[in-house]
């Protein structure tokens, strides 16, 4: 179940298929199997798609990240010393490690069943939405096993988000795994039994993000492929969401984050990721990042004055100047992966 564009391929709720990135117009029945529904989808909304890549390239070291058709987790000695990218590849069940912003692969994550969406939170420890598992999976920083894993019963998680006033961690499931609308799980101290919540207006849910007073933001969609783009909001310590209204049309929910002065919400139909300064519930744009050279940017990671995402279409990840866009530079050498979500742990 890839998370983004890919998610809401088939008209209809039942006609789901959940994932984050690229979508194609044929139905897809919810008795197929995820890993090749999702994958065909994909394939077919990406075949009309240029492959030409004037970009600059960043190789990653250490060459192929397969070796006679095996991933093992492992991690280098030291790397724990290091900013740390994480890289989460939905195709062959695996998170790479590199450090940041040299790009040298320094370890991989197994273990996982499709992951996707990544947060971070104050003590720099990764969490990663474990989608088919219905699990959000944390990791210290640098390490190799998990050090707590919590369950999103019910659920597909694809998204997630860690509000930096209490330390809640919020989640975002795209459906239910009986086909259901999906919901937002918000674990007190990222711990325990979460609350859950829904929007007036979203079926789907895609991404969320915290700003730094606490609110949650979340965007999804009302139905299928190609239905309305909706935004809500869940004040710091209130109960139910609120609408929020854009002033900007957007066509297909992308990440949300908060860039220190504005809400950061992407598009990914259209490759950009707008700015918004907020009145109450309505949005009003206020800039817009052009993420040129890129096929289908799914998650992406806000540090300072660059945007780091996981180029799904191309198989890597794109470093831009933000908010300025343009042409990135590239960190490629995936291999077969498929990139969906990216988070930088720092120990700066």
């Amino acid at each position: 179940m890839h998370f983004f564009r890919s998610a809401i391929c088939a008209l209809g709720l039942y006609a789901a298929v959940a994932a984050l990135a690229g979508c194609a117009g044929s139905e897809l029945q919810p008795s197929q199997n995820f890993a090749e529904s999702t994958q065909r989808a994909f394939r077919a909304a990406s075949s009309h798609l240029s492959k030409t890549r004037l970009r600059p390239i960043i190789a990653m070291h250490h060459g192929a990240l397969k070796r006679s058709g095996h991933i093992r987790t492992w991690m280098a000695p030291g790397a724990k010393n290091d900013n740390l990218l994480y890289v989460s590849d939905y195709d062959n069940n695996a998170v790479y490690v590199l450090t940041y912003p040299k790009g040298k692969l320094v370890g991989t994550l197994t273990g996982f069943d499709h992951p996707q969406g990544e947060c971070v939170d104050a003590a720099a420890n990764v969490w990663i939405a474990n989608t088919n598992a219905s699990q959000i999976v944390e990791y210290a920083h640098g390490g190799t096993t998990p050090i707590a894993t919590l369950t999103d019963s019910g659920q597909y998680p694809v998204a997630c988000a860690v509000d930096p006033t209490t330390g809640n961690l919020a989640v975002t499931a795209i459906f239910s795994t009986n086909y259901g609308e999906g919901d937002v799980a918000i674990y007190p101290n990222a711990r325990g039994t979460p609350t859950t919540y829904t929007a007036p207006l979203i079926l789907y849910y895609y991404f969320c993000g915290y700003d730094d007073k606490g609110n949650l933001f979340i965007d999804g969609t009302v139905g299928g492929y190609h239905m309305p783009f909706q935004v809500a909001m869940l004040y710091s310590g209130g109960s139910k969401f609120y609408d929020v209204a854009l002033d900007q049309d957007m066509y297909f929910p992308g990440d949300i984050q908060w860039d220190g002065g504005y809400l950061a919400i992407g598009d990914q139909s259209v490759a950009l990721i707008y700015q918004f300064s907020l009145n109450g519930s309505d949005g009003l744009e206020v800039g817009s990042t052009p993420l040129s050279n890129s096929g289908d940017v799914v998650g992406f990671w806000i540090d300072g004055k660059k945007v780091i995402g996981a180029d799904a279409e191309y198989n890597d990840v794109g470093i831009w100047k933000y908010p300025a866009g343009g042409k990135p530079r590239v960190i490629s050498g995936f291999g077969s992966a498929f990139p969906e979500g990216v988070a930088i742990s720092s120990v700066e």
